[in-house]
């Protein structure tokens, strides 16, 4: 029997890491609605789906390739 997937949560530090931008370039760029929006975990403390981070990395990969066509 295959167990439902956890969808993996990156903190603010992970986010910059795989994206190589900092906290206040992803900021910007969500009040921009270029980045996804973290999920409230608590009153002081947000995450990012990590397969929505991963999607935006893949769309900004494939935005450049087709800028290169």
């Amino acid at each position: 029997m295959v167990s439902p997937v956890t969808p993996a949560l990156l903190r603010l530090p992970g986010v910059c890491s795989q994206v190589g931008l900092s906290k206040s370039q992803i900021y910007r760029l969500i009040r921009s609605g270029e980045f996804p929006a973290p999920v409230r975990l608590g009153p002081n403390s947000v995450a990012w789906p990590a397969e929505h981070v991963h999607a935006w990395i893949a769309g900004k990969v494939l935005a450049s390739a087709e800028q290169r066509l």
